[in-house]
């Protein structure tokens, strides 16, 4: 058992007790511990298993770079995989268990796999798992994805709630360490409004723990004060327990809030989505801990020694009592010292470097330390725990010199700063030779639309590395943040802190120097997926000469950590082997998140009924009180049709479309997309989405459009009216209208930014009412208002007024070949119009009718509907509307597509009218046969039906079509094989079945 030391804790409460479970054992912690923290006072070394081979792995850092201490946390619906115990906060009735072993943690069945690690080397499964090629689907791939991934997956429903929270400010500043808190102190100071994110549950960072003072004050009570300043100034909002996951172009950063990890079950949302947008961001994020590659790096009880140095201070606890220290560099000094001074033994200090250290070695030499410079560690013995380790010349091949029995090794191979951040959004890296790591280059910012930088980095991850020039430029950095985003500076006083001379680093990329390969094969580069040096090496040697190329090979990198502590140790070796310099091999891409979010956080709000809410007409009510039979279109919840009575739902279409022709009815189209689109330039612009040309249409008139995608095919049909010179509003399918916005958009600010055009989807701003059939005018007649004759409101065109006292946009446009009418009316107003409609047009016969008889309309009138006769690979010459098409553009989305030699091919299927010789209807989706069969042993078909239904109007089944060099071969009989063995015969014919010349929606 490992006590609590009596010194050190600064963040635990040891009066207050918390009892949590560990693989179903009942442990006890403190208040303010982690879960790792934890568990190393209750001397569990032990905490997880590798992905590849299950080596048994211990807590190696203390924060969200921890590789191996991942359990499944909580229970039911609280349930959550891969959870870091480093970032853990411990709270009363947590419950943990280890994962990736079977059937326990301490006898684990796929132990077996390291003894057969010569056997499975770096990508030894793309060339195993590719022959015989019938093991793949029997005996490879089952295998493969029973062995897949670490946790477990929730079985039960996420019990939390989550939220997005949207914010702007001048500065963001990502990171609470002591360069973050005083960036943003010097960005306030000019009035600037700032924005703090710690991704912690404290201030301070590493300051506080590795100690130093600032002015006249130790850092931790420095820290405290400056906390104290940022709190009482207005502009300035702290967040802990919030990282900065994300930075994209134009300022826009993401934060990840957990609220109530550590309490849960208290009220509110567990997790909030932080969208910000700032002006300018600083990104302090400090520097991660490299640990050093030497065979059994990976035993529990090796662990970073900035780690060890943090568990003692923060939470009281030593991993070990008889501690070895292996450095290349000051820090690992700090280590040993705060060991010393804290009651723990340590047994000597190995110093890769012959000439040692600096103040910092003479320190620990006064404490009595032993220190052998020039020295490395070559192996480290123990399964479950550090048991000892062999000493040898760091400039050898591992022979051992000594062997000394310890139980825990701290380890320190040199710092790389968090650039993650500042890589997002296309930062630019340099390689620092003399301190052995990428920096932020100062010349190569992220920048935004003006061409100027909008991200800083600041202290240790900007490469500065020392208290006092830490302070000095996190200064520096929020005044120059605060002044480009608009803010004069102010004089205020600058803290400074002393200079501490440390000795320069030596690069350590390998322990020894010229290990021989049977220590490379246990020195481990990626401790949660098992790489070895001899895995990079190798992959090296079969040609992966990219970093990037290397990483999937070895999968170097790419676990849950991201490679937070490998990637920089694993380029090195890469660049050793391939005689490259390191700057020369490059760094793998950054890419957010920071670290891993909750699909909660992601979702926020739309779950359940909110993942996909249901979106409701204002008429909808009213549908609804009268017997509306319901369709989704879209999000959409349209009519399909109005039963009445005992009628069937074929009747009810049936009686709809009758009356539609004989009389008057009424459809909501209010689902119809509207979206306005206004500018300069809009004209020119609708010129290239539209195959027809639209800035030739005048003011007052409207004109029907064919979009297609870049790829030629017809994605989208309606009407254009224009308001204006320089507005427009478009008209889409009720399916189409976000995605139509959302391309529009697309286009606009990817392709033609520089065009001055404003788009905005109004679909929900406006009912719109179709009033259909040959006594449509008689009864707007007789609400008055506006004068809607043949002569004042021609067909194809639009105007303002007054219907029944209601603001009317009335559109004179025909979707089934009637006289047809569809009115816009502010949504609020909608449903009074429609009762309105309804109350006058009783003496007209008037009836409501759905989206099947609008079908039914449409296609005995041969009209195309998008998504029926479309399916993503017919162009709108397939359909006959070659004159939708403008010969008079030079350019429009889709033309040269249009013109590739299998778009222009005469084989292509086009668009007939169908009827069978029998009266019946055709089965929906239908294919014609042809002769023969294809190369699979199929039939051949040379045709489908697109759309079929029963016409009322014709009083027989009507068909349209897609069939091969189809209007070529009018009056042919085509056969047509049904589900129950019928065969349909159908002759081939004019898609439009009723009023060719188009006299009815003239009456």
């Amino acid at each position: 058992m490992v006590p609590r030391l009596s010194g050190g804790g600064r963040l635990i409460d040891r009066a207050t007790e918390i009892s949590f479970t560990f693989n179903g054992e009942t442990l006890k912690g403190c208040a303010g511990d982690t879960l790792a923290s934890a568990l190393l006072a209750n001397d569990r070394m032990l905490v997880g298993r590798s992905f590849k081979y299950h080596r048994p792995r211990g807590i190696v850092a203390s924060g969200a770079e921890e590789p191996n201490a991942l359990v499944n946390l909580g229970q039911g619906g609280r349930f959550e995989p891969n959870q870091r115990a480093t970032t853990t906060e411990l709270f009363a009735g947590l419950t943990a268990r280890s994962q990736n072993h079977w059937p326990s943690l301490d006898f684990d069945v796929g132990a077996v796999n390291a003894r057969l690690s010569r056997f499975l080397p770096a990508g030894f499964y793309y060339k195993m798992f590719i022959h015989p090629r019938p093991f793949w689907k029997h005996v490879y791939e089952p295998f493969i994805r029973q062995s897949a991934g670490l946790g477990q997956v929730p079985k039960e429903r996420d019990a939390d709630n989550y939220e997005y929270f949207y914010a702007f400010t001048d500065v963001v500043v990502i990171g609470g360490g002591i360069a973050g808190l005083l960036a943003a102190k010097a960005a306030a100071d000019t009035g600037a409004k700032v924005l703090v994110l710690e991704q912690g549950a404290h201030w301070g960072g590493r300051a506080p723990v590795d100690g130093g003072r600032v002015g006249d004050r130790s850092v931790d009570k420095f820290v405290d004060g400056l906390l104290a300043e940022l709190s009482a100034m207005p502009g300035v909002t702290l967040r802990k327990r919030c990282m900065g996951a994300a930075v994209h172009d134009h300022g826009y950063v993401l934060g990840y809030e957990r609220l109530t990890d550590h309490k849960p079950g208290s009220d509110g949302p567990r997790h909030r989505l932080w969208r910000i947008r700032a002006k300018q961001v600083v990104t302090a994020t400090g520097a991660i801990e490299r640990p050093l590659s030497f065979a059994g790096n990976d035993v529990p009880g090796v662990m970073l020694a900035s780690a060890m140095r943090d568990y003692v201070v923060n939470y009281g606890v030593a991993p070990g009592q008889q501690v070895l220290v292996v450095t290349n560099n000051d820090d690992g000094y700090r280590t040993a010292i705060t060991l010393k001074t804290s009651g723990v033994g340590v047994l000597r200090i190995l110093d890769a470097r012959e000439t040692g250290g600096g103040p910092l070695m003479e320190e620990a030499r006064r404490l009595g330390i032993r220190i052998d410079c020039g020295r490395a560690i070559g192996k480290v013995s123990g399964g479950k725990r550090v048991r000892k380790v062999q000493i040898c010349a760091q400039s050898g091949a591992g022979g051992a010199l000594e062997e000394l029995a310890c139980d825990a090794v701290a380890m320190s191979g040199g710092w790389s700063p968090v650039v993650h951040l500042w890589s997002h959004c296309g930062g630019k890296l340099i390689w620092d030779a003399a301190q052995a790591l990428f920096r932020p280059d100062p010349a190569k910012p992220p920048t935004g639309a003006d061409g100027q930088g909008f991200v800083r980095a600041a202290g240790a991850a900007n490469g500065v590395l020392s208290l006092d020039a830490i302070v000095a430029d996190a200064v520096e950095a929020g005044r120059a943040a605060a002044k480009a985003a608009g803010f004069r500076l102010k004089r205020t006083a600058t803290p400074s802190a002393a200079p501490a001379p440390e000795t320069p680093i030596q690069p350590v990329w390998m322990m020894p120097d010229r290990a021989r390969e049977s220590l490379r094969a246990k020195s481990w580069l990626d401790f949660q997926n098992d790489v070895k040096v001899t895995d990079v090496q190798l992959a090296a040697q079969e040609g992966y000469e990219s970093v990037e190329h290397t990483k999937r090979y070895t999968t170097l990198g790419m676990a849950t950590d991201q490679g937070k502590l490998s990637n920089i140790n694993g380029l090195a070796v890469l660049s050793h082997a391939l005689d490259a310099q390191i700057p020369q091999v490059g760094t793998t891409t950054f890419r957010p998140p920071y670290t891993p979010i909750s699909m909660g956080a992601i979702a926020g709000e739309a779950r359940g009924t909110l993942f996909q809410p249901l979106r409701r007409t204002p008429i909808h009510d009213w549908h609804e009180r009268h017997g509306a039979d319901w369709e989704p279109v879209g999000h959409w919840r349209r009519p399909y049709t109005f039963v009445r009575g005992g009628e069937s739902r074929h009747d009810a279409v049936m009686r709809e479309v009758r009356n539609t022709r004989e009389a008057v009815g009424l459809l909501d189209a209010s689902t119809l997309g509207k979206i306005l689109v206004k500018g300069p330039d809009a004209a020119k612009f609708l010129d290239m989405l539209y195959t027809n040309m639209m800035s030739t249409l005048k003011p007052g008139k409207c004109r029907y459009g064919l979009m297609c995608n870049e790829n030629g095919f017809l994605i989208d049909d309606g009407v254009v009216a224009r308001i204006d010179d320089q507005t427009f509003l478009c008209h889409t399918t009720t399916g189409g209208a976000d995605s139509i916005h959302a391309q529009m958009e697309e286009w606009l600010q990817t392709e033609w930014w520089d065009w001055q055009v404003y788009t905005a989807n109004l679909t929900e701003q406006y009912a719109q009412i179709a009033v259909v059939g040959p006594k449509a005018r008689l009864l707007l007649d007789k609400l008055g208002g506006m004068d809607l004759s043949k002569q004042a409101l021609g067909f194809m065109e639009w105007k303002d007024g007054q219907i029944a006292g209601f603001d009317a946009r009335v559109f004179r446009i025909s979707f089934s070949g009637e006289l047809s009418f569809e009115i816009a009316v502010p949504a609020g107003q909608g449903l009074a119009f429609w009762e309105a409609l309804v109350a006058a047009g009783s003496e007209f016969g008037l009836m409501p009718y759905g989206t099947e008889a609008l079908h039914v309309l449409r296609a005995e009138k041969g009209f195309i509907m998008i998504g029926d006769e479309t399916d993503g690979t017919v162009i709108p010459q397939d359909l006959g509307l070659n004159w939708a098409i403008s010969k008079k553009k030079h350019d429009y989305l889709g033309k040269r597509a249009q013109e590739r030699a299998c778009m222009t091919d005469p084989d292509r299927w086009k668009l007939v009218g169908l009827e069978t010789l029998d009266g019946s209807v055709l089965p929906d989706g239908a294919y014609a046969e042809a002769e023969g069969v294809n190369a699979n042993g199929q039939r051949q078909v040379q045709g489908r039906v697109t759309s079929t239904y029963h016409s009322p109007t014709l009083d027989r089944g009507i068909a349209m079509g897609l069939v091969h060099r189809g209007p070529e071969r009018m009056g042919e009989v085509l056969k047509f094989p049904g589900l129950d063995g019928k065969t349909f015969e159908a002759k081939i014919v004019d898609p439009v079945f009723y009023d060719k010349d188009g006299e009815k929606q003239n009456v």
